[in-house]
């Protein structure tokens, strides 16, 4: 008896030690490499082998004279030109620098092609971010079967990452420029035919609170993003709400939408995963908006390396540009899109045995310096690879930030459609700054007074 019972407080032990392995952060000697070789956020200080990537030095923050909150930004490398361009005919020369979905692309339209500019690595953050981080890298922690993060707080919370949910947390936890936003938007749907409709125009505020400057890791409650979504247009769908608290215990995550026609609010668990996103009228899903949206947990997440790729980046002057000039048949204007070599991260999502998702697996491509998601291809139950989302960063050197909260869409490869959401082309103003509200401005009955007025 004594033996068996031996036996099993060793192998609870066991057990126990390799929960607290998995959960483990990184050591401090592994964390000082984030003032050596590494940069503040955890990217690759030193540049490629053959110069095409340069050196970090700190990011871009010349702040334009006479810049107001919220005016259209100007793009700093205006002055840069295409080193080479990409198409169908030359592809295979950069094949190993293309995601899978870019060369889908490629094939699939003759006149579809990359203009390829110079590296900027503009990504930069506050110091406090960056201190935030340091002590993050020593004390979160990850739990891999719920996705609760733990011990994290103004800062990346794992520059340092050991597994695919740490890089995607990343995302989620990234620096987007402050702590309180208003990003106004049009949404724009391509059809396969070449037609271009209006899905949305709305108003969007957001919030995080993980990013209050004063706050610090004793003093936060858990809610790391609270958004509140306000329709305009269609007509049909004018005053419709959404409201979104997400916790860093995604068992907490909370969602509640406001329907004109029933007046009332309501919970809405279904506001994540595959379900077809109201505001792209179904054609993605919510767990595509902002390149990722929600949990992630019905996938296993893998690291599959980094990897030096061409992707869109410092997209300045396609945020400026007319709609009509950017939102063309068939793809985005190749002449407004800017394309860059980078790092970054390649996490591969395959579908966990038991769970449902109509995209059952996902290759996502991580910035190393910003850590946001740059491009997404999705792959469908018999294999196939049927979207690509995509993200224009936005660099806003006032905050300074570069974010893919702006200007992020998918393409159906099967279908020829695409869209293109979170436009500010035609409206005055562009992401920016937003005043901290009261905490009473982020719930269900402010968004149901909002909406009936």
């Amino acid at each position: 008896m004594k033996s068996k019972l031996s036996l099993h407080i060793s192998a609870l032990t066991i057990a126990l030690l390799s929960i607290g392995l998995a959960q483990a952060a990184v050591s401090p000697e592994e964390a000082a490499r984030l003032k050596t070789d590494l940069t503040p956020l955890g990217g690759e200080r030193a540049g490629n082998a053959d110069g095409s990537i340069p050196e970090w030095t700190g990011g871009y923050t010349q702040v334009p004279a006479g810049y107001k909150n919220g005016a259209k930004r100007a793009d700093p490398f205006a002055g840069d030109k295409p080193l080479f361009s990409v198409s169908a005919s030359n592809m295979e020369q950069y094949a190993e620098q293309l995601a899978e979905g870019t060369k889908a692309l490629l094939k699939k339209y003759p006149d579809y092609r990359l203009d390829v500019y110079p590296t900027q690595r503009s990504a930069a953050a506050p110091q406090w971010v960056y201190d935030n981080t340091l002590q993050n890298a020593t004390r979160a922690t990850l739990e891999e079967a719920s996705e609760k993060v733990s011990g994290a707080y103004g800062g990346i919370p794992f520059p340092l990452p050991k597994n695919g949910a740490e890089v995607l947390w990343n995302q989620r936890l990234s620096w987007q420029g402050g702590d309180t936003f208003y990003a106004p938007f049009d949404t724009w749907l391509m059809t396969a035919g070449g037609k271009k409709l209006q899905a949305t125009r709305a108003r969007f505020w957001y919030q995080s609170p993980y990013y209050f400057k004063e706050g610090s890791l004793e003093t936060y409650g858990g809610k790391f993003l609270i958004g509140k979504l306000a329709t305009e247009q269609p007509s049909s769908k004018a005053g419709e709400g959404l409201m979104t608290h997400w916790d860093m215990d995604p068992g907490k995550r909370a969602a509640w939408q406001y329907l004109v026609g029933q007046r009332r609010v309501r919970r809405a668990p279904n506001i994540a995963y595959d379900t077809p996103d109201f505001v792209t009228s179904g054609v993605g899903f919510f767990d595509e908006a902002f390149m990722i949206f929600g949990p992630t947990d019905r996938h296993n997440l893998k690291i599959v390396g980094k990897k030096e790729l061409l992707v869109p980046y410092n997209n300045n002057r396609a945020a400026a540009a007319k709609s009509d000039d950017l939102v063309q048949a068939k793809f985005l204007n190749p002449d407004l899109v800017r394309w860059e070599k980078h790092r970054v991260w390649v996490v591969e999502a395959t579908l966990k045995a038991g769970k449902r998702h109509v995209v059952p697996k996902r290759t996502y491509y991580v910035d190393e310096d910003s850590w946001q998601v740059l491009l997404v291809d999705g792959y469908d139950a018999q294999g196939k690879l049927g979207r690509h989302n995509y993200s224009l960063t936005l660099l806003a050197p006032e905050m300074p930030v570069l974010t893919n909260q702006v200007m992020w869409g998918s393409y159906n490869l099967e279908t020829g459609a695409y869209f293109l959401n979170a436009s500010a082309n035609d409206l005055q103003v562009q992401y920016q700054a937003y005043p901290r509200p009261s905490a009473s401005f982020f719930t269900p009955d402010a968004m149901a007074s909002d909406s009936m007025r």
